[in-house]
């Protein structure tokens, strides 16, 4: 993916410093022999505050003053580079029409919710190298895997043909993920591709992502994978054999996990990354333990009910491969659809201890591991199953387990797939949660959904047990973040994802939102990373940790204008519902950002006022940077 692998993590030079780098030297928590005086010891939007209000050298901005008379104590620098991006101008400064360039505030206006005393995701970083692991490969493994991999097969024709499918879709959402890794590298901020279409191609994009990631994608997405569980759940509890008849039992439980899940994802960000963590453990174990059952199948014949499976022996593993494009078109699409999840990581950038680092290294980890595990469980399920069950077969785990052990496989397999669903639930709702806080930060929707905690409490000493018996002491060590306790998470935000994603539960009608999400989402993938292209040409000075081949984005491009192709043709109908959502999601813009930003009198009154406040900022930055 990339030219030097991991090595390809640069070394900062002194000639490409741009606002960002400036924002990460402020903030860095390593020893320095110099004050980093800061505009802001919060959280507020790094894209939204004001820069009349952030200017670190003026005598007005009681934080900078507090600080400067400080200085000689202790260094007032955040914890977070998003404190600081919007009073640090962008050295080579290419604005163009539309353009947005690193670093600029996209208002002037000192939103309530982005105060100099507000909360902030960023500011605390919480996420290490692990955590990320267990939010990409949590979302891609859910039940694909375990359920039905009858697309790639059926339309390949042979079992070998398919492994080489599934080969080529991981490569190519490879691609994707390596790009969005320099793109999270380049701009480390919470929101992903909301934050990357806001700065690369104007907050219109930006919103118009957010309209569809907030309304349908991210809820309608979190609801299939809900319903899944309770099906597989209710088939556990029921019985493997039944067919049907339980669809409100299955959305009580899809509802009931939902629940839970988001409850303690409001709890802290430890606790959700925990069970993140654990879940993907769960799901290399039930991977793990599939691949090496079908290989003891293979090698010992056995098999509980009737004759061991012998297709793997006497059919070629590529006889019968098709020769037709479209079905290998149909089938690749159906593989990258089983490896979609892999830009969850981008929208907690923010939050990682190191992003420069371990952001590059979950990708790279991460997308390997997965294509292994996918190929080994269909190479296991080749030699266990016949070739019929697995081509027709929408429950494959459990037949796998039901021929090897009986019932009681069955059993056991349907709730290692109830509980790879539950970690890819629990993903989504991490992610979602940050990407509804995100959009509230912006004034993209109402600002409470913007807010810390129950009713905006900041007050990080606040979510910390304060008795101090063994019990206080095992949770505290168990529950709550290190620096913030309890409860410093975006429960707002998290509680809007919980409604909107359980009116999908109970709607329960998935053939358009499937559409939707094919056409809305790989489109917005296109135009990200078809903006790392024109980042690469806009911001050639650009510090850049990781950078990938610039053939990794544009295979990436081809590959999403063919998925989108493709559904375009197949429903041509349902893709301009879509394309209606999006342009309806326009109005709404500018509705929003008139609420946020004023009139547009009071917008030009305040350029008037601080045109010339720009270049002695620029200035004032120039000299921060010499010292």
């Amino acid at each position: 993916m990339s030219r030097l692998g991991y090595a390809n993590i640069q070394t900062p030079s002194s000639n490409l410093r741009d606002s960002l780098e400036l924002a990460s030297l402020a903030s860095s928590s390593a020893p320095s022999n110099r004050t980093s005086i800061s505009s802001s010891a919060s959280g507020a939007s790094s894209r939204k505050l004001s820069a009349d209000f952030q200017d670190p050298l003026d005598p007005a901005n009681l934080a900078a003053s507090d600080a400067r008379s400080q200085s000689h104590l202790r260094s007032y620098s955040g914890h977070s580079t998003f404190d600081f991006s919007s009073n640090l101008f962008p050295l080579s400064s290419t604005t163009g029409s539309g353009y947005a360039p690193l670093g600029a505030p996209t208002s002037n206006v000192l939103s309530p919710h982005s105060t100099l005393g507000g909360g902030s995701l960023e500011k605390h970083k919480s996420l290490s190298y692990l955590n990320g692991l267990s939010l990409v490969i949590g979302l891609i493994i859910g039940s694909g895997i375990f359920s039905s991999p009858s697309q790639v097969n059926v339309n390949a024709g042979s079992p070998g043909a398919s492994l080489i499918v599934w080969l080529v879709a991981g490569i190519l959402a490879w691609t994707g993920a390596s790009s969005y890794a320099e793109l999270g590298g380049a701009i480390p901020l919470n929101g992903g591709a909301q934050v990357y279409l806001a700065k690369i191609f104007g907050e219109l994009a930006g919103f118009l992502f957010t309209w569809c990631a907030v309304c349908v994608l991210k809820p309608g997405s979190a609801a299939i994978i809900a319903i899944i569980f309770g099906e597989y759940v209710v088939k556990a509890v029921v019985g493997t054999e039944s067919v049907g008849g339980h669809t409100w039992a299955n959305k009580g439980v899809a509802l009931g996990g939902l629940l839970l899940l988001t409850a303690m994802n409001c709890i802290s960000t430890k606790l959700g990354t925990r069970i993140g963590d654990l879940f993907m453990f769960l799901k290399f174990a039930a991977l793990m333990g599939i691949t090496v059952i079908g290989i003891v199948v293979a090698a010992t014949g056995f098999s509980w009910a009737g004759d061991a499976n012998r297709d793997w022996k006497d059919i070629g593993w590529f006889e019968g491969t098709s020769t037709d494009i479209s079905a290998w078109a149909v089938a690749l699409y159906a593989g990258l659809w089983a490896f979609d999840g892999w830009d969850n990581v981008n929208y907690v950038t923010g939050e990682f201890r190191n992003p420069h680092r371990d952001l590059p290294r979950v990708i790279h980890t991460s997308m390997p591991v997965v294509i292994l595990c996918y190929i080994l469980a269909n190479i296991a399920y080749f030699f266990v199953l016949p070739l019929e069950t697995i081509e027709s077969s929408n429950t494959i785990a459990v037949e796998f387990g039901s021929q090897v052990f009986g019932p009681i496989g069955a059993l056991v397999l349907a709730l290692a797939v109830g509980a790879s669903c539950l970690g890819a639930l629990n993903a989504t709702i991490f992610t979602s949660g940050r990407l509804v806080y995100i959009a509230g930060k912006e004034g993209y929707l109402p600002g409470s959904f913007g807010d810390i905690g129950l009713g905006g409490n900041t007050d990080s000493n606040r979510g910390r047990i304060r008795t101090r018996s063994w019990i206080t002491r095992v949770l505290e060590r168990l529950l709550s973040d290190e620096e913030t306790g309890i409860g410093h998470t975006p429960i707002n935000a998290m509680v809007l994802n919980y409604v909107l994603t359980a009116g999908y539960v109970l709607v329960g009608e998935f053939g358009t939102l499937l559409t939707f999400y094919g056409v809305a989402g790989y489109t917005f993938y296109f135009l990200t990373v078809l903006g790392l292209i024109v980042l690469r040409v806009k911001e050639p000075l650009l510090e850049r940790p990781y950078k990938t081949w610039i053939s990794t984005p544009i295979i990436f491009c081809c590959v999403s204008l063919f998925l989108l192709s493709r559904a375009v043709f197949s429903q041509p109908f349902q893709t301009l519902i879509v394309v209606g959502f999006v342009l309806v999601g326009i109005p709404i813009y500018y509705w929003r950002i008139r609420q946020r930003d004023g009139s547009g009198a009071e917008r030009r009154s305040r350029d008037v006022n601080t045109s010339d406040r720009k270049w002695w900022q620029l200035w004032k930055v120039r000299i921060l940077r010499s010292r």
